[in-house]
């Protein structure tokens, strides 16, 4: 299958993001920083990555956690996934929490999250009265159980 091409402008002095093995989803954003960032307990802050994209009509990217610092480290994202709409053309930030209960340093060039990339379509309302009846109906938030 023939990737998929992107633009992208790199206004910063770590390389483009690349796919780490031959079946990766994501690629890694990298921080781009001229100061460590000390991202306490429960904090959070946006890290600039200096990347700039455009993407294709139709597609968004995903600014998704590193399941590795996720776990080793609680270091999340506030709004995970995050989205990038095709149609924005500024730099790529990465709104991170420390859910642990160290501090986390973050220095330039640091793996901080990654980009997925995903189809989507936009919708036409149709405003009805009723919708169809289903057997789950309204059950939501375990509404089918744990098994």
């Amino acid at each position: 299958m023939k990737p998929m091409q992107i633009k992208i402008l790199n206004k910063s002095s770590n390389p483009i993001p690349s796919y780490e093995t031959k079946f990766s989803a994501g690629v890694d954003l990298r921080a781009n920083i001229t100061e460590d960032i000390l991202l306490k307990s429960f904090e959070r802050c946006l890290v600039k990555t200096g990347i700039f994209l455009e993407i294709p009509e139709g597609y968004e990217a995903q600014v998704r956690p590193r399941s590795g610092l996720a776990l080793k480290k609680g270091i999340s994202l506030v709004n995970s996934p995050g989205t990038i709409d095709a149609d924005y053309r500024g730099e790529i930030g990465v709104i991170l929490i420390n859910m642990s209960q160290e501090d986390f340093k973050i220095s330039h060039g640091d793996r901080i999250a990654q980009l997925v990339f995903a189809k989507c379509e936009q919708a036409d309302w149709i405003e009805v009265e009723e919708l169809n009846k289903t057997e789950r109906g309204e059950g939501g938030f375990g509404s089918t159980g744990k098994k």
